[in-house]
């Protein structure tokens, strides 16, 4: 049984996360009282926080945040990546910052509570992180029950029978259900969110999970967005004549959603059509192209990651959240690795030698996050050009 087990529920404690080994972390319970079991994670941002609930990448999994002052800038109901957020639960080192920044509209606290997510904090995050770190993320189940009783042996139960990510297809339950039109632009300080009046291009975007500031970028680079649901045909995506395909970040195991996602794929690339993925977007591209996935180790997320373009010799900081990534070995003939992670030398980036298509591990769009690699959106433009 692991050392850090306290089957006994301390008194001052109202909420515990129960990992399926045993392991049990008591705390303070935050947000909504209840239960969430999925795969426990950790994100290295120092703030971003409100974005990072809202990414739809996050379904199935509970985020422990490695910074230890969370709640700093409070909540608004513009930085938001999605409307409902995705993610089953959040575990914080202290209790949530008090707000102060101009923007801050809510506190964390009653914004977790409203979005119904359950939380806990007091604990020692350090510890859990090592522990992600070299056990890989287990899963777990995080409960908060101020006047209930704790069952632990059940929680672990709970979290030992979770399937786990490996060969879940997630995209489905967090893309869009109908096609949409999408023309808001990037945030700017004096003017809040823009519109895009005058595009210069059609771009059909699949929506595997779609973070709205990817849709935002693509509009502020000229682009007219109809957004596509996951399971969209190639049929579909032609009807509306796009100039590029864009294909989203989302959560899950992309083999998975490869199935139904991958001849789609293909036969956009057989027609020529400049297409740009990113996150599971990427994926599908290298899986479309006949690589394979792999569950990995820990994944990245953080909004500190640096990357090596391998054509330009240049180093970007970059934000990330995924857990699996393309196998080098099997990228076939014509398919060239263009950037590669200087933390574990995973593949970060692809193109394709005779075909307008490339793709990217990471998140250029910097919702949280620096914005070294804005540069990719530009990219795509200008292959939509060349193809005209």
């Amino acid at each position: 049984m692991p050392a850090d087990v306290l089957v006994q529920r301390p008194p001052e404690a109202t909420a515990a996360l129960v990992l399926d080994d045993g392991s049990v972390y008591w705390g303070k319970g935050i947000g909504t009282v209840g239960l969430a079991v999925g795969e426990v994670c950790f994100n290295t941002s120092i703030t971003g926080y409100q974005e990072i609930m809202t990414d739809p990448s996050y379904a199935g999994q509970i985020i422990t945040f490695t910074f230890p002052h969370i709640g700093n800038v409070g909540t608004n109901p513009e930085d938001i990546e999605s409307l409902t957020p995705a993610a089953r639960g959040c575990i914080f080192r202290t209790d949530i910052t008090e707000p102060s920044n101009w923007r801050a509209t809510r506190h964390l606290a009653g914004w977790l509570k409203s979005n119904g997510l359950v939380g806990l904090c007091g604990i020692d995050t350090r510890r859990l992180t090592r522990r992600i770190r070299d056990g890989g993320a287990p899963n777990g189940a995080l409960i908060h029950a101020p006047d209930d009783e704790i069952d632990v042996e059940a929680l672990r139960l709970m979290a030992g029978s979770w399937p786990g990510l490996t060969g879940m297809d997630l995209a489905k339950e967090v893309s869009c259900q109908q096609p949409y039109r999408w023309n808001e632009t990037e945030w700017t300080l004096e003017s809040g969110y823009g519109r895009q009046q005058a595009p210069r291009f059609h771009v059909v975007a699949i929506d595997y999970g779609a973070k709205r500031n990817i849709l935002r970028s693509l509009a502020g680079a000229g682009c007219r967005v109809t957004v596509l649901p996951a399971a969209t045909t190639a049929e579909d995506v032609l009807r509306h004549q796009p100039d590029g395909v864009f294909l989203s970040n989302g959560p899950g195991d992309p083999a998975a959603t490869g199935v139904y996602a991958v001849p789609m794929i293909r036969q956009i690339l057989d027609k020529g059509v400049p297409t740009f993925g990113i996150c599971l977007g990427h994926q599908m591209l290298a899986l479309a192209l006949g690589a394979r996935t792999y569950k990995m180790h820990l994944g990245h997320r953080g909004a500190n990651h640096p990357v090596k373009d391998l054509e330009t010799g240049k180093i970007e900081i970059t934000s990330q959240n995924h857990g699996f990534g393309v196998d080098r070995e099997s990228l076939p003939k014509g398919v060239i690795e263009t950037h590669t992670s200087l933390f574990d030398d995973t593949v970060e980036g692809l193109r394709v030698e005779d075909r307008p298509a490339f793709s990217v591990q990471y998140h250029p769009e910097a919702s949280p996050g620096p914005q070294d690699a804005h540069y990719l959106f530009r990219r795509f433009v200008e292959m939509m050009e060349k193809a005209r």
